[in-house]
């Protein structure tokens, strides 16, 4: 009855649908240990001669998508059915008939899902969903850390359909699902203390972002210390990366990579890196001062000597010199760390 001992292209009849905890009512019973991939239309047909069960695993990668965020009451039935419904809704289908979620995995204490689809660009389309509302709360649409872009890119679309009716579901096309794809930013390493526009200033540096998202605890509101990026200019996502990786900021020190996949700079970014690391080195001066958004920062050197700054007195005469010559061009402000 299960269909077993046929052939992908033979017909493979389809049990009566139970409702399960883990599956949706409308797909039949299925034991995932036993025959995890009997089900038709749940990928993409499979070449001949190759077997469906080994082209199921190695596309699910590409098929799944992480849900996080979840509201508390949220099980796998209704999240299936949630997707299932705004798939449609977004016309982000593949097939004419059936249901896009094959699965629905949910860890209750960190209150995310793994949701698999029966297609890649299926999974794909989701991904479009970054955001969307759910029981009341929004819900962040990503792909699964196992996710490998360059295999999926030999499977399907790696990205949404540009066609999808976002606007059915309430969101707004590129507003939320700007962060996918291989020149997405991982920026780990930063102080809890920073607030979103520290971060956003420090990336900046290097260019106008299309996407930023800071990472935090869904209760507290606090920053988890991580965020997430992607340039308007993607030529300038290597320069980014390798010129605020390692930088100390207070007593932490910052992971800043590919979200995907490693890569170094090419030759001709080279000075354009130099520029960007001195850039950046300053800022973190400024933020170890005190937090100040300062936007012009002048470094004097070669000004005084280690022995004109022992004296008190003398510190205080030199301080107030180089102010009153600052006045000069605006109000200056000098931070506690003068004297270094």
């Amino acid at each position: 009855m299960s269909g077993f001992d046929q052939a992908p292209s033979e017909a493979i009849p389809i049990l009566a649908p139970t409702a399960t905890p883990v599956q949706i009512p409308e797909l039949p019973a299925a034991n995932p240990g036993m025959f995890p991939n009997m089900l038709p239309n749940l990928v993409n047909v499979p070449a001949l001669g190759q077997p469906l069960a080994m082209t199921q695993q190695a596309t699910r990668h590409a098929r799944r998508v992480y849900v996080g965020g979840l509201p508390p009451i949220a099980n796998e039935q209704t999240v299936a059915v949630f997707f299932n419904q705004v798939m449609a809704a977004i016309g982000g289908n593949t097939f004419a008939l059936g249901h896009a979620v094959v699965n629905v995995y949910i860890n209750h204490d960190k209150k995310f899902a793994f949701v698999e689809m029966r297609s890649v660009e299926e999974a794909s389309n989701a991904m479009a969903l970054d955001g969307i509302m759910f029981e009341g709360a929004p819900v962040k649409v990503r792909r699964p850390t196992d996710y490998n872009p360059s295999q999926a890119a030999t499977l399907g679309p790696s990205q949404p359909n540009p066609n999808l009716n976002l606007a059915a579901v309430g969101l707004t096309p590129g507003a939320a699902g700007g962060l996918e794809g291989p020149d997405r930013i991982f920026v780990g390493g930063l102080p809890y203390y920073f607030t979103e526009a520290q971060v956003r200033e420090l990336l900046e540096t290097f260019g106008p972002l299309r996407g930023f998202d800071i990472v935090k605890d869904k209760e507290t509101g606090n920053s988890k210390g991580y965020a997430f990026c992607l340039y308007k200019d993607v030529t300038v996502t290597d320069i980014a990366c390798a010129a605020l990786n390692g930088i100390q900021l207070g007593d932490r020190t910052l992971t800043v990579r590919r979200a995907n996949q490693g890569a170094e700079p090419r030759p001709e970014q080279e000075n354009i890196l130099l520029q960007a690391q001195q850039e950046a080195q300053m800022k973190r001066l400024v933020y170890e001062v005190g937090g100040a958004l300062a936007t012009k920062v002048v470094c004097l050197t070669q000004v005084v000597s280690a022995d004109g700054l022992r004296d008190d007195e003398e510190y205080n005469d030199i301080l107030e010199d180089m102010t009153l010559e600052g006045h000069k061009y605006g109000k200056p402000s000098c931070g506690p760390y003068s004297k270094l």
